[in-house]
């Protein structure tokens, strides 16, 4: 599974919104749009969790730069924020991970 990164959403788009959006490309897992606590608005991100490597991708490459709900959407592989909070996994101040 892979999940990605979908940013700068319409404050409208909702989880299944994304969903439909998304199924065109391959199996969708799971689909999140964060919403703020106070006002239940989307925040203008969300993730979306395709079943492989190879639909994700193309995800990407059909979906990025492009509209949904009145709004130009960018799409990336999410970051594995946990890599970051393994003390050995993080770069040195000023370098970049090799892997």
């Amino acid at each position: 599974m892979t999940k990605l990164f979908v940013g700068n959403l319409s404050w409208g788009t909702t989880d299944d919104s994304l969903h439909q959006a998304f199924s065109q490309f391959g199996q969708v897992q799971d689909t999140i749009v964060l919403k703020d606590r106070e006002t239940g608005r989307s925040r203008g991100f969300g993730f979306v969790t395709m079943e492989s490597a190879d639909e994700a991708q193309a995800a990407i490459d059909a979906m990025n730069e492009q509209e949904l709900d009145g709004r130009t959407i960018r799409v990336n592989i999410a970051n594995d924020r946990w890599l970051w909070r393994q003390p050995r996994l993080r770069p040195a101040a000023g370098r970049l991970p090799r892997w």
